[in-house]
């Protein structure tokens, strides 16, 4: 079937809005933004570089009456097809909207547009002192919008939250084609509703955000990193319930199971003992004058039964050694499997460990191997499915497992997504965690935001 092609009307006007040269057409310019980082793509009917707040509001003032679906983009990085456009659609790119206008200091603010990238940002606060928490493993890439479009977060959110609790306000475009300005400039504000919650995380289909003021944190004065192993799963959970229950909170607190060590161990010397059954990756920061007192107290939280081994590093160099396991991890995973399943859930910390063992049993029943690492601190688990896609049959396995995964995680009180957001990958599965008049509520929401239904639609929720 052929893409639907939009009306040369539409697409001169596009053109006097943002310029020709700032327009793409031609399906084969357009292809590479139809894509993002799931297996997922469509081709758009037009690419529209924006600049400006004005421009996003004229090109959705366009589409809007010609039911035209519109698309935002950052850099694309995203794995669950939140920003693969409709066929024949609109690609709002916001790369090239992508400054950084302020850094107030006095009230520990900045303000951005979508199109700076995380690392861009924490490149600019660090000389002045700052940082903004979120730290999504593709920080170099990914923009600030993408970020917030997906309330993305990275290891730093057991401490520091996530975009949600580190943006003040937003500026954004409606599916009308109407600019608003939600949130405030201070840390407190209750007058109205809190738009910019909802905007955050909702994936481009509520409104378009085209500029955030985001809340800073002083960068701490000292950091120690620590690694525990254990032999099962079991004794690695318990340790990080005590860990979170101490006062002392890790900015970040990682784990590996079983699967994951023996994966790494394919590929890198990790020096573990053989019975090792999960490792903990630990971070603790703040003043250097307690920074010792405050890593003695996470380690001795960590020394459960079950324990193998407990050391920490201060030198950089050490340090290194310490995150060599974890960073060997990802380019074992793609060696292995180009094309594995990942996905991101989370569970309650207490029932972390009978979620890995319900996913041991389910990769036994269906010979799909399983491999899983995260953020333990806030149950926030990476679930990979290591598949071959050419394979028929495994792949049948692999969706009979992931559906097993969802519910199993339901079943544990857990949610379906902690930071990769929904998209059309788990867009169908919604309806297990979210009731009836919860689902009604939001499509009534979506409708008050984008009455012409073009704002990236088929995202994040089932049909009504």
């Amino acid at each position: 079937m052929s893409t639907p092609k939009l009306p040369e009307r539409l697409v001169r006007a596009l053109a006097d809005i943002v310029g020709a040269e700032a327009l793409l057409t031609d399906p084969a310019d357009n292809w590479a933004y139809g894509y993002d980082n799931s297996r997922r793509q469509e081709l758009p009917g037009a690419v529209a570089f924006v600049r400006t707040a004005e421009q996003v509001c004229q090109l959705v003032r366009r589409c809007g009456p010609a039911g035209v679906p519109v698309t935002a983009r950052g850099l694309g990085t995203g794995t669950t097809g939140a920003t693969v456009p409709e066929p024949g659609g609109l690609v709002i790119a916001f790369e090239r909207m992508n400054r950084l206008l302020d850094i107030d200091a006095a009230n520990r603010l900045a303000h951005v547009e979508p199109g700076l990238t995380n690392q861009q940002l924490q490149q600019a606060l660090a000389p002045q002192g700052f940082f903004w928490p979120p730290d999504p493993t593709s920080a170099a890439v990914c923009t600030i919008g993408g970020n917030l479009a997906y309330n993305s977060a990275g290891p730093r959110a057991v401490k520091y939250g996530t975009p949600r609790e580190n943006t003040l306000g937003l500026t954004a475009v409606t599916g009308n084609g109407e600019l608003i300005r939600t949130g405030v400039e201070t840390t407190k504000g209750v007058v109205g509703y809190d738009l910019t919650r909802l905007l955050i995380g909702s994936e481009g289909t509520l409104a378009l955000i085209v500029g955030a003021t985001l809340k800073l944190s002083p960068k701490p004065e000292a950091k120690r990193t620590l690694a525990a192993t254990y032999r099962d799963i079991h004794a690695a959970a318990t340790a990080v319930a005590a860990i979170m229950a101490q006062p002392v909170t890790p900015c970040a607190l990682e784990f590996m199971d079983a699967a994951a060590i023996e994966m790494v161990r394919e590929f890198s010397d990790l020096g573990l003992a053989p019975e090792t059954g999960a490792l903990l990756m630990i971070e603790v920061d703040g003043p250097e004058a307690c920074i010792d007192l405050s890593a003695a107290d996470v380690s001795a939280a960590a020394r459960v039964p079950g324990l193998l081994t407990c050391r920490t590093a201060a030198d950089p160099a050490d340090i290194a050694a310490l995150w060599k396991t974890r960073k060997a991890l990802s380019p074992a995973l793609r060696h292995v499997a180009p094309k594995k399943i990942n996905e991101d859930v989370v569970v309650p910390v207490s029932r972390m460990a009978s979620f890995i063992e319900g996913l041991e049993q389910l990769s036994r029943r269906t010979g799909i191997r399983i491999v899983n690492f995260g953020h333990a601190g806030n149950g926030n688990i990476h679930v990979n499915l290591l598949v071959n896609p050419d394979d028929r049959d495994e792949m049948r396995r692999a969706q009979e497992c992931l559906n097993a995964v969802f519910d199993l995680v339901v079943n544990l009180g857990g949610t379906l997504s902690g930071e990769h957001g929904v998209g059309l990958e788990k867009r169908d599965f919604v309806e297990r965690e979210l009731d009836p008049a919860a689902l009604r509520l939001m499509h009534a929401i979506k409708g008050q935001f984008d009455p012409h239904g073009i704002l990236n639609p088929g995202k994040g929720l089932p049909a009504p």
